[in-house]
């Protein structure tokens, strides 16, 4: 096989990846959307390019706010001797042990006994995880030097374009009218919820996690068939021909019939996170999310590639997204906030959903 290098422009949207940092086996590099971000590919932080690396660690441009860094270094000597370390706020490495990831950014060859010298590089990122700029590493500072001046240079987040840029979302009024949206939440009352975590592949299955750094919510599962077609038929009245005249897609089926629950007395929120990363989830095209009360703080739904702007909707109103948007909900600090949540997604994505159900424990709740 002929060897060769991938290679991004400015303009194209980075590829994500989960790699291995200190503290998590699979950091998932595009959670980190809502900042700039610069990655710095190296072989080794022990050679001729050890002072670039140095004086990007030791920048506090890297604020975690503003921006990050990460430097990716496929030398395991990096971590042995403990020369490469994490800095936080801001300054992280992954270890990029087999080059995966330098192949997949074009920092490393890739093909069969690939023997071509990596490309060590600098590269840096928007809040929205577009490429801006590619700088060649060179074993003197001056090239992170010039990256340094571009991320302080760089405008806010909020306005990373020079401008907000509003994420692609719907907003509907009215979709639940208010003594539906009062049902549901004196069902969850009276019957209270489960604790729920998320999920994530582990060994070819996906599995549920709990974390209560990263998810506070605790749902309760409808089980009456009348009262499932009663909000089936809702959405389908009022969300589906509104998703098909923006997003030119017809949804045809529907998932997930919950209340979910995010108190303020346990720190109810979300932190960010994409709905459709995982083998049991891959299916899912759009995310529903209607608000079932108003009279709570916090809790508002945001989107970090866009802008920090939280959006709280009114009592029976939808926000409706694709579930590759990147998305949190903040901390709810007063009140409780109550949520009909479910998915949307089409016939062919039925297909995908059936042929990954052995993938899932619980498969036929999981078909349900």
């Amino acid at each position: 096989m002929a060897q060769a290098f991938k290679t991004l422009q400015p303009g194209d949207r980075v590829p994500a990846f989960k790699a291995r940092t200190r503290s998590n086996p699979q950091f998932t590099f595009d959670s980190m959307g809502g900042r700039w971000i610069v990655l710095g590919f190296v072989p080794s932080a022990g050679g001729d390019l050890a002072p670039a690396v140095q004086r990007a660690m030791a920048d506090t441009a890297f604020d975690d706010d503003h921006a990050c860094l990460f430097i990716v270094t496929t030398d395991l000597e990096d971590e042995s001797t403990g020369r490469l370390q994490d800095i936080v706020p801001g300054r992280r490495v992954f270890r990029d042990d087999d080059s995966a990831v330098s192949r997949l950014y074009g920092a490393a060859a890739f093909g069969a006994g690939a023997i071509e010298e990596p490309r060590p590089m600098w590269m840096v990122i928007d809040p929205a995880l577009t490429l801006r700029h590619i700088v060649p590493m060179r074993a003197d500072a001056e090239c992170i030097e010039r990256v340094i001046g571009l991320v302080r240079d760089a405008p806010p987040p909020a306005q990373f374009m020079g401008f907000a840029v509003p994420p692609p979302i719907l907003i509907l009024p009215d979709v639940f009218e208010p003594d539906f949206c009062d049902h549901l939440v004196g069902l969850y009352q009276a019957n209270g919820g489960t604790q729920s975590g998320f999920m994530r592949d582990e060994g070819g299955r996906t599995v549920a996690k709990m974390d209560a750094g990263f998810k506070v919510r605790s749902d309760y599962t409808l089980t009456d068939p009348d009262l499932i077609k009663a909000t089936q038929a809702r959405v389908m009245r009022k969300v589906i021909p509104q998703i098909a005249r923006v997003h030119f897609f017809q949804c045809t089926r529907m998932e997930r019939y919950m209340v979910g629950c995010y108190p303020a007395d346990e720190g109810g929120h979300f932190r960010p996170h994409r709905d459709n990363t995982t083998l049991g989830t891959a299916h899912r095209r759009f995310a529903v999310s209607i608000n079932l009360n108003d009279d709570f703080e916090g809790g508002a739904v945001s989107f970090p590639e866009y802008s920090p702007q939280g959006f709280k909707a009114p009592k029976g109103t939808a926000v409706i997204f694709s579930c590759s948007l990147l998305h949190a909900v903040s901390k709810v600090t007063s009140g409780t906030r109550y949520a009909f949540l479910p998915f949307l997604y089409d016939d062919a994505a039925a297909k995908l959903r059936e042929a990954n159900a052995a993938k899932v424990p619980n498969s036929a709740g999981y078909r349900a």
